[in-house]
């Protein structure tokens, strides 16, 4: 599929605002309602657009402490990632797992009540694991820009 203008466009809006009324949308982009709706359409069936989600200000529900967490592995072997991207899947602190390259494997954003919280997350779930070598976090003082805001 092309993504011309009024596909990206599209896609800019739904971004801004995934419960934008079709007419609403192509009225933004300067399409039909039907034109629009077919390119919308069209994006999900591509699997361009993959979901619409809610997000949730997390201090609103009383997370407070935010942080980015680098994690380096004892061994490197696919075996020893799975391990430890499974447990850190089952984390409900954990927002975000991303294994990258550099001086550690895995980039996490973590999302607790406080730090003493973050401190239980710290040492029950990641110094538990046996996979996990190194750690070392990195405190949100302020986020001046973010996307899943």
């Amino acid at each position: 599929m092309k993504i011309d203008n009024f596909n990206q466009q599209i896609l800019q809006e739904l971004k801004k605002d995934g419960r934008v009324s079709n007419i609403d949308l192509a009225d933004r982009v300067g399409l039909s309602p039907s034109a629009c709706l077919r390119r919308v359409q069209e994006l999900e069936r591509q699997g361009i657009i993959k979901g619409y989600k809610a997000i949730i200000d997390n201090r609103k529900l009383g997370k407070g402490f935010s942080a980015f967490v680098t994690v380096g592995l004892s061994v490197h072997t696919k075996d020893s990632q799975q391990a430890f991207e499974q447990a850190i899947a089952k984390s409900g602190e954990v927002l975000e797992c991303h294994n990258v390259t550099g001086s550690y494997e895995y980039l996490l954003r973590v999302e607790t009540t406080d730090l003493v919280s973050y401190k239980r997350f710290h040492t029950d779930v990641l110094g538990d694991l046996p996979q996990v070598a190194t750690i070392s976090t990195h405190v949100v003082m302020e986020s001046t820009k973010d996307n899943n805001e």
